[in-house]
């Protein structure tokens, strides 16, 4: 058998970059084709997972959160401080996350992911407090910010035009696989074998994902040096990132206090845990359902409107459930994933359809970033308005008031876009007199000359 041999590295190339890639190229790292059914399982299998772990950290932190705040002894309003260490970070780094992921490539950048996983759920099943537990966090918020761009890059290197759409939905889905999991799986795993063994299971399966990453994702194709400034976002993109900024404020307060919320009415952890297993369900279906019916419409906004107003109501609807009446938390689940979740998947529709938004790749970093920055601050705001000595109700009354924000910002976007759209027509109308007298003004000149 014909050894592999590592070449010296060059002298301009740091030795460790050097082996790492030297190694990449090896015969038994050969991307697969993706002809094969197995294959094309497996490459659809590693992008819905590498949108669903990195997002764990939010739904894991919810479901264990009662047992995480009892065995590292913290208060459980501490819980907010751990998705903002998270989402903190992946709102900052979204806006370059997309030219970093272009530098390296798809391949480093998926391993990368997927080791850092690894290397975040070994700190926390390791963590003695909850500062592990916020280093960790932060580390899950740099997967967080890598796991759009770096997908999306995959998908137009290996999957055909015709199909891009189908796997880009089934992979945005990965993100409400994580809330299944962590609703389901995790709550009885911990119950039964302890929180450490729970969160532990994940990281065999991220070190798998990055060792077989390689047989899928293709080898770097350099890209030309880009500079990171940034263009600030338009009167329109503005609009949609605020309204997407509130509902990641609620979003992020209610998925985090949920459960620990429904257990105060009487529910055991495991039921408390498929809350938000339903939630994601539902999250699922909305995005499935929502997004191609917002596309069928002149302007989302109004749709936007719509969804944020029924959350707002479902949010009122589970502030009613008490230990004798509890079936105001599943419909609040219910009803808050089939809305609010669907926002952000017709938020990036509409980037796409509308070009007013300025450019694809750069607004949608932008309103990543407002989302995310709802996320990181939606649930520390919770825990300092109820000061988790108050009732509950003080802060489902202040997400409710999100929501309602969320729609009066979302009538303010309709009415920016329909300006806008009004003033493009009145230019087109204007340019194309402009061209039609010229045309005229072409022919009398051509009939002046004639008769002279």
């Amino acid at each position: 058998m014909k050894s592999y041999e590592i070449p010296k590295p060059d002298h301009d190339r740091d030795f460790l970059e050097h082996v790492i890639l030297k190694l990449l190229e090896h015969p038994l790292y050969k991307p697969l084709e993706l002809r094969s059914k197995l294959a094309e399982f497996w490459f659809r299998l590693v992008l819905l997972l590498a949108m669903a772990l990195p997002m764990l950290i939010l739904y894991a932190s919810s479901t264990l959160g009662l047992i995480l705040s009892k065995a590292l002894d913290f208060p459980l309003a501490w819980l907010g401080y751990i998705v903002m260490s998270s989402f903190g970070l992946a709102s900052v780094l979204s806006l370059w996350a997309g030219q970093i992921v272009n530098r390296i490539g798809s391949r480093i950048g998926l391993i990368s992911l997927f080791v850092i996983i690894a290397l975040a759920f070994m700190l926390m099943i390791t963590a003695q407090s909850i500062n592990g537990l916020l280093a960790a966090a932060a580390l899950c918020g740099i997967t967080q910010a890598l796991a759009n761009p770096v997908t999306n890059l995959l998908i137009t290197e290996q999957v055909a035009p015709a199909k891009r759409a189908g796997v880009i939905g089934l992979k945005q889905s990965g993100v409400q696989v994580s809330a299944l999991v962590a609703g389901f799986i995790l709550p009885g795993v911990a119950l039964h074998y302890g929180w450490q063994i729970a969160l532990g299971l994940i990281i065999p399966v991220a070190l798998l994902l990055a060792l077989t990453t390689p047989l899928i994702a293709p080898k770097k194709i350099p890209a030309p040096p880009k500079s990171f400034l940034l263009p600030l976002p338009n009167s329109l993109l503005a609009g949609l990132m605020s309204v997407q900024f509130c509902v990641g404020l609620g979003l992020s307060a209610f998925v985090t206090f949920l459960p620990s919320f429904a257990s105060h009415q009487g529910l055991s952890h495991a039921l408390a845990g498929s809350l938000i297993a339903v939630f994601g369900a539902m999250g699922i279906v909305s995005r499935i359902v929502l997004t191609p019916l917002g596309a069928k419409m002149r302007d989302e906004s109004y749709l936007l409107l719509g969804l944020c107003f029924i959350a707002a109501i479902s949010v009122a609807v589970t502030m009613q459930a008490n230990p004798y009446n509890q079936w105001p938390l599943w419909a609040g689940a219910i009803g808050v994933g089939l809305t609010a979740v669907a926002t952000n998947a017709i938020a990036m529709s509409m980037l796409v359809r509308d070009n007013s938004f300025g450019v694809v790749a750069v607004a949608s970093g932008f309103v990543s970033v407002a989302f995310f920055g709802g996320f990181a601050t939606g649930a520390p705001l919770y825990s300092y308005v109820t000061h988790f000595n108050s009732p509950f109700p003080l802060g489902w009354l202040s997400v409710i008031g999100v929501f309602l924000i969320a729609c009066r910002l979302a009538i303010g976007l309709a009415s920016v876009r329909y300006r806008h759209r009004v003033e493009v027509q009145q230019v087109a109308e204007l340019t194309a007199l402009r061209n039609e007298m010229a045309v005229m003004n072409e022919r009398l000149n051509q009939v002046i000359n004639v008769q002279a």
